[in-house]
């Protein structure tokens, strides 16, 4: 059967549209705040809402595909056969609940492990970042350019400061000096919108140790139609079933940020 990419991909940019505008109408609600696998890994009632939404709305629109989500309300997969919809409804979760700002709705669509579009929906700033397999990326519905060559030096890199203390994840004394060797760093707790910021040349490289599927299913997608480069801290390929540290950077850097300042433990 032949898939209509344009129309899921209309479909779901509407969805999420929607979904922005639930979650800014619930701002200045009250919260149920819960905790995951640890005291800093959130969650509210305003992601599982937002995820059961899209889950009845993809087995009433699109009753053959799959959701992956991050909440446990999605399907059990084990292969990435079909059409899987992979969803965070809301990546910054810590951010939304202590900063009212800096989250996104991330969601990327794959066919048998490809990914054939991602949105990235910056809630807040009504930003929309998607991307579409072989068809570029765009800002606002206006295409996204190539990113441009730059030279480390220049370079301002994202990654969250507690990998440049004593950790069991990653060399810090590298990434130390890998601070010191680019621009500026900077954290913005929320993967997806780290991902659409290398992709936009707001930023030029973003690492991290450990992420989800959900959380770089869409900006993966995003990332490689501007030219980027998007893989593991081994440089080995993404798979939307599994865990993984994750390097997201300017092609013109990426080989230097890899064999020189990143060594896991």
């Amino acid at each position: 059967m032949t898939v209509n990419w344009e129309e899921i991909e209309k479909t779901a940019t509407g969805w999420i549209i929607n979904a922005g505008e639930n979650i800014r109408n619930s701002l200045t609600d009250q919260l149920t705040i819960l905790t995951k696998s640890n005291p800093n890994d959130l969650v509210t009632n305003k992601d599982k809402e937002i995820e059961k939404f899209f889950k009845k709305k993809i087995k009433e629109y699109f009753p053959t595909h799959f959701l992956l989500g991050e909440e446990g309300f999605g399907d059990s997969i084990e292969k990435v056969d079909g059409v899987v919809w992979v969803l965070d409804p809301i990546d910054g979760t810590m951010n939304f609940v202590h900063q009212k700002r800096n989250f996104a709705i991330s969601l990327g669509v794959y066919e048998n492990g490809i990914g054939m579009f991602g949105i990235i929906y910056d809630v807040l700033h009504n930003e929309l970042y998607t991307a579409k397999k072989g068809q570029g990326a765009f800002f606002n519905n206006q295409p996204i350019p190539k990113l441009k060559p730059i030279k480390i030096e220049e370079a301002i890199i994202a990654l969250n400061s507690i990998w440049l203390t004593p950790n069991k994840r990653l060399n810090h004394h590298k990434l130390s000096d890998l601070v010191q060797k680019v621009r500026g760093s900077r954290s913005y707790g929320s993967a997806a919108l780290e991902f659409a910021y290398v992709a936009t040349q707001r930023l030029d490289a973003y690492i991290t140790p450990r992420l989800s599927p959900w959380d770089y299913a869409a900006g993966k997608i995003l990332i490689e139609e501007v030219g980027g480069v998007c893989t593991t801290l081994s440089g080995n390929p993404l798979t939307i079933l599994e865990n993984s540290s994750v390097l997201v950077c300017n092609e013109s850097i990426f080989n230097e940020v890899l064999t020189e300042y990143i060594e896991e433990k």
